[in-house]
């Protein structure tokens, strides 16, 4: 699937950027043909991007502002919030500003360096989310399931031990494998996609790769197939404790507690099984950057919005935060 990515229009961009097709141990650069095959749409492009990537910034920032300013969203389901915002946030700023700038630039390269470090770092950011997202659908599994219990079951000490573990977990289960499968690279330098990650990188390794093949579906299987049976088993759950609620209100109160985190989750693993799970008859470059683009950037622009549209806490937040601001004394210059 991933190989019509590499491309193999040397002539046009080796000789702009000096890589040569041989292997090289010393190679600085590698070319991200981007969309540069259509020229017309890169200036309307960076404009789109760059706004949702500003929507994204001052979204998740807002997110993590808000819940550090009312005590009353400083819950265990807005702290693990904050913690999906920062995520969100970090990885659209890993992608973003470089797809930008090449958007404009006459070169459209990468340092090589670099481009390891978004692969290192967009690994890493994938695979922490989809445990968090699943600790999240656990948090909501014991707030509707266990209503009575659930600040002592998610106690303060429960949700920073989480927190920790998702972390941990993430960066184990990606940073330490990938340093195990990155191997010396063979020319041309040259990729047909918007940014760096393992599955491109892949087909421009040297030697063989059904190793790291290999690593990377068990590690697939476990970074993304196990929090999504959590995420399924929870809801599950939820479902039959719902319908046992006797009145509508009830339900429709113990639904909406879910309905953002579902929405997360629905745009997150639906973006990740159309691309990966589609039949190759429907496969083409162009529409795999698109889907890239959605969830490195498009995704962690609509995140906050989609917490904070229809939610009364936070609606109520921002009054109070706006209402606290304009009541606090002014320094005279």
């Amino acid at each position: 699937m991933w190989g019509p990515l590499i491309s193999s229009r040397l002539d046009r961009y080796g000789s702009a950027t000096g890589l040569s097709p041989e292997n090289s141990s010393t190679i600085t650069e590698l070319v991200l043909v981007g969309f540069s095959d259509q020229p017309q749409t890169e200036i309307p492009l960076f404009i789109f991007f760059s706004l949702v990537y500003l929507a994204s910034c001052l979204g998740n920032t807002a997110v993590v502002i808000l819940v550090a300013l009312d005590v009353s969203l400083q819950t265990p389901m807005y702290f693990f919030l904050c913690h999906l915002a920062f995520l969100n946030g970090f990885f659209s700023t890993v992608v973003t500003p470089k797809m930008l700038f090449n958007f404009l630039a006459s070169r459209k390269v990468i340092s090589y360096p670099f481009c390891l470090a978004q692969t290192y770092l967009t690994l890493f950011l994938e695979s922490t989310e989809c445990f968090l997202l699943a600790v999240m659908a656990i948090d909501r599994y014991v707030a509707i399931c266990y209503p009575l219990r659930y600040l002592l079951i998610m106690s303060w000490a429960v949700c920073i031990a989480l927190a920790v573990a998702v972390w941990v977990t993430g960066f184990c289960a990606s940073v330490i494998p990938l340093c195990f499968m990155i191997l010396p690279l063979c020319g041309p330098y040259i990729v047909d996609y918007l940014f760096c990650e393992l599955p491109i990188l892949l087909h421009l390794f040297c030697a063989d790769t059904s190793l790291q093949e290999a690593m990377m579906a068990v590690g697939g299987a476990g970074t993304v197939l196990v929090p999504f049976l959590l995420i399924a088993l929870s809801y599950l759950r939820i479902l039959v404790t719902v319908i046992r609620i006797d009145s509508a209100e009830g339900r429709k109160k113990a639904f909406s507690t879910c309905a953002s985190h579902l929405a997360v989750v629905t745009i997150y693993y639906g973006t990740g099984l159309i691309r990966y799970l589609r039949p190759k008859s429907l496969y083409s470059a162009e529409g795999d950057k698109l889907i890239s683009v959605f969830y490195a950037v498009i995704g962690p622009a609509l995140n906050p919005f989609i917490y904070s549209l229809r939610n009364k806490e936070v609606q109520g937040a921002v009054r109070r935060v706006v209402e606290r601001y304009k009541k606090s004394p002014r320094i005279a210059f």
